[in-house]
Order: C-alpha cells, then structure tokens, then sequence
C-alpha cells in the first residue's frame, strides 16, 4: 500500500498519532479482533515510516508489535500507566537515524504527576503523558514532543489535563509538538483551554495543505464523516511550522486497523527555534 505521506527527508519530520485501540481480554465483534487488525496495522505503518509516532492504548505485546513493525530504525520511549509499570501505555516512537534522544520522561495527569498510577479529578483509570526531547541529526534543531490520552468520562479531568500540558509547553525552551487522543473535540472546554492563550495551535487548522478531508477521529469501524468531531490532535507551538496534513480514512485491504484514524502532520522545526 501507498501511505498518504510515507517517509520523508530533512528538514521535514513527520509527526503521526494514532489510538491503536488496546488488545481486550474478551472476544470482541469481529472488526475489533486483535488478529484480525494486526496485518492492517502493519501494513499501514511500513507505509508511513513516520519520524515520530505517538501511540495511544498500546498493551506490552501491541507496542512490541509496533516495534517490529517499524523495523531496526526505531526507538521508543513510555512504560505502562499503572503503578507497577505494567498495563495500557502511551509509548513514542522515533526515527533513531533521524533523532538522538535527548531527555524522556513520564508523568502521571494527576494532581501527583511524580506517582505512578495516580489518578485525580474524577478519572477512571490512571491517565499519562510521555515527553522527550530531541535533536535533530540532519539539522541540529532540538525539540520537545508529548503523546497523551485523556480520560474519556471526565470533563474535568480533561481540563485539568490540558491545564499540565498546556503549561509544561508554555514553560519548554525548545518548541514543542503534542499529540494524542485527547477524547474531546474542537468545541469542548478541554480544547479551549489547551488552544487558549496562544501557546499551542492546532496543526491541521494551521497546515498549509491538507492531504485529505478533515474527518472526524473515532470511526468505531465503520466508514468516516468530515461531520463528525476530531477528538484525536496534533497541535504545536511557535517554532514548528506545519506543512501538510493529513487524516488517514481508508482501511487497508478491507480492514480497519483500529477504531481511530490515524492523524498525520508533516513539520519543519526552525533551526534554533524556540517555543515563544
């Protein structure tokens, strides 16, 4: 298969987010077998070879999964979001041809980030933020990336996290690109927040092609609607410069590789840059 952006060369980096939807310990309706999506999901990611991949609901043999996927180039970064590093995580992975890895680290969306498995605001389960920092082999330019999931039953735990995330972008000296499944869309509160003050924009409003049609994030297998909300972001701050864009909405040999579509963003990042 054709990627809608595949690899691409210096100075560009492609950003790419993308809910893969966790493994369950049930037996699930036919589209959303883990056997089912797995070849799917590879296909699709030989396709894109994205610089950077931000990956939401990944269990420990979906993110090894990924892993061999993407093939020998590849790092990655972020542990489960429980207490004992086990369970559902947030991994990034990256281009190590293409990136040194500077500084990771992972946090809990609670008000006791430094805890793992803490949870606050009324979240169901523990929510997580991976952060790193890289460098730029080709350009030398630095750069901070987020991946993150919200909690989808919690307004105010939403808030709260767009308030951490929000204001661990405002404090970077580096510019800064979040991604993730933020479980909220462009009308929400928790979007308000995240996009208020100027620090972060959305980079699909703000990229100067869009490849495809801006189509709505959470498909639950089935064909997408443009009507239908993003809930699933890429969103950067001064110093990233948005080029193209892209939401992924065909499913691969008739199969869907997850529930959610895959949110592209090709980025140049200035060359000694900074985030404001």
């Amino acid at each position: 298969m054709t990627g809608v952006i595949g690899r691409v060369d210096a100075p560009e980096l492609h950003v790419m987010t993308y809910n893969i939807r966790r493994r369950l310990g049930i037996d699930p309706r036919p589209a959303d077998r883990w056997s089912r999506r797995q070849e799917p999901l590879r296909a699709l990611l030989a396709a894109e070879l994205p610089t950077i991949l931000g990956v939401q609901e990944a269990m420990p043999d979906q993110a090894a999964f990924v892993a061999a996927a993407l093939g020998p180039r590849y790092r990655s970064i972020g542990r489960g979001r429980n207490r004992d590093g086990r369970g559902e995580a947030c991994p990034l992975f990256y281009d190590a041809d293409r990136l040194e890895l500077i500084e990771a680290e992972q946090t809990a969306l609670s008000a006791q980030p430094d805890e793992p498995g803490s949870r606050s605001w009324g979240s169901v389960v523990p929510r997580i933020v991976v952060s790193a920092i890289f460098r730029d082999r080709a350009t030398d330019a630095r750069f901070r990336v987020m991946n993150t999931h919200f909690d989808p039953f919690s307004a105010a735990a939403r808030v709260r996290s767009s308030e951490i995330v929000r204001g661990a972008a405002a404090e970077a000296s580096e510019p800064v690109i979040v991604m993730g499944d933020l479980n909220a869309a462009a009308s929400s509160p928790a979007l308000r927040v995240l996009l208020s003050g100027g620090v972060l924009r959305d980079a699909w409003a703000n990229a100067r092609t869009h490849l495809t049609p801006g189509w709505g994030t959470f498909v639950n297998y089935r064909r997408p609607r443009a009507d239908a909300p993003r809930i699933d972001w890429i969103v950067v701050t001064k110093g990233v410069r948005v080029l193209r864009a892209a939401i992924d909405g065909e499913p691969v040999d008739g199969r869907w590789p997850s529930d959610h579509l895959p949110v592209h963003a090709v980025v140049r990042v200035d060359e000694g840059g900074a985030a404001r």
